[in-house]
């Protein structure tokens, strides 16, 4: 797996960063983000379709909308990969 950096929030402390990285190999986009409050989380879970918790090994994270123009570098990366 080679995970490629794409951007950092603009507004970060450096203490509470969200990140945005690529994988572009395995076609994937991560993110590094807020843990959502308790409220938010159950919010979230009964508005799922699947309409339950969030499985062990997933996870809701929050990100700043700052962040949308290096989600969208991202999935720029991950398109140009899929040309390859």
């Amino acid at each position: 797996m080679a995970v490629e950096f794409v951007g950092i929030d603009p507004n970060t402390d450096r203490d509470h960063c969200p990140t945005v990285w690529v994988d572009a190999e395995a076609q994937e986009i991560l993110f590094q983000g807020w843990k959502p409050h308790p409220d938010t989380q159950a919010e979230c879970e009964a508005s799922s379709p699947a309409n339950g918790a969030v499985p062990d090994g997933e996870a809701i994270v929050r990100l700043p909308a700052r962040m949308v123009p290096m989600i969208r570098e991202a999935c720029d990366v991950i398109g140009r990969a899929q040309l390859r």
